[in-house]
């Protein structure tokens, strides 16, 4: 809405000052609507010219100031050039008032959409736009089909600004067309849980959607440890792998896996929960289900029991950086109950 303000203000004020310019001038009376309509097609074609270069953002307020005073300085030092030049003072006002008007245009437009690339360079001095809040987090797909991330937020313990990639959230939306049921199960679960961030309102949540030249050719995890680098932010994530390889580079990483070893467990020993058995485990009568988070359960005595939903009693938790890992038992029809308490043992 504010660049189709700026642009029908442009388109306003160019016919204007067509009109200024053959009224200034008796000779350009016949010629009226030919200096009117060629000013605005001169306006036109800046306007076409500038919604051909997408992919521009800034704060409007700043652009605004920013844009005005580069656009007037500029004009000023070109009508300090065009003195020497054999042009009468009244035209040469208005060729100069001309070139203020494009020139602020064109330099307000491209602040309004370059916020994320946006540099002010002094010798020495280097003043780069920040994000607003501290330090922002940038969030791992791992993360977001996690879910716990949300519960986190709620606690207010992030008090900055949350950055999803573009890149990110193409690779959750690939996860979620996946042929295979399971991965298909938690791409959802993740854009739901994206969903339910936005939705919240109490979250400052952006897509981040401007593609660095360093990122071409580079997997996911590489794109968050050089964005985070680019926005001096931290990484928000459960993968292990990426925790080692962000650290490595000296980015910062929040780790949701460390952060719930230092908290109660979701689980606890002897507490019952219904599982679906995905597929046979690697111990003997060993099955292997999955949480909606994808958390892996290891079911004893449920072998025999895949493409089936059973219920199991929990018998250990094991929490590490590199993941959440869940040990129960499937509880046999007819099994001796003094089996049973010597297994809980």
């Amino acid at each position: 809405m504010p660049l189709l303000i700026l642009r029908l203000m442009f388109i306003v004020i160019s016919a204007g000052l067509g009109v200024l310019v053959f009224r200034s001038h008796d000779e350009l009376l016949s010629f009226s609507w030919i200096v009117l309509a060629g000013t605005l097609l001169l306006a036109g074609a800046v306007i076409v010219i500038d919604m051909l270069i997408r992919h521009k953002r800034l704060d409007t307020i700043t652009s605004v100031y920013f844009g005005t005073v580069v656009g007037l300085f500029l004009a000023y030092v070109i009508g300090l050039a065009l003195i020497p030049l054999p042009i009468a003072e009244e035209q040469r006002e208005q060729l100069q008032l001309m070139l203020a008007l494009v020139l602020c245009y064109l330099c307000i437009s491209l602040l309004m959409q370059t916020r994320d690339d946006f540099r002010f360079i002094i010798p020495y001095v280097e003043f780069s736009k920040e994000v607003k809040g501290l330090k922002p987090y940038i969030l791992d797909t791992s993360v977001i089909i996690d879910g716990r991330i949300a519960d986190v937020l709620e606690t207010k313990i992030f008090d900055s600004q949350l950055v999803m990639p573009r890149f990110v959230l193409s690779e959750l939306q690939a996860i979620a067309d996946s042929s295979d049921k399971l991965r298909r199960g938690r791409g959802r679960r993740g854009l739901d849980m994206l969903n339910r961030l936005r939705a919240g309102g109490e979250v400052d949540l952006q897509i981040y959607d401007r593609e660095l030249p360093e990122f071409v050719g580079q997997p996911v995890d590489l794109k968050l440890v050089m964005l985070a680098k680019h926005l001096e932010g931290k990484i928000v994530t459960n993968d292990f792998n990426l925790n080692k390889v962000a650290k490595l580079q000296g980015v910062g990483v929040i780790n949701l896996n460390d952060l719930a070893n230092a908290l109660k467990p979701v689980c606890l020993p002897g507490e019952v929960m219904e599982v679906q058995v995905i597929k046979a485990g690697e111990e003997f009568g060993q099955g292997v289900g999955y949480l909606d988070d994808g958390t892996m359960v290891v079911i004893e005595n449920a072998r025999d029991q895949v493409s089936k939903t059973v219920t199991v009693t929990v018998n250990n938790v094991l929490q590490t950086s590199a993941g959440r890992m869940i040990f129960a038992r499937y509880e046999t029809v007819g099994e001796p109950t003094s089996a049973k308490s010597t297994n809980r043992s």
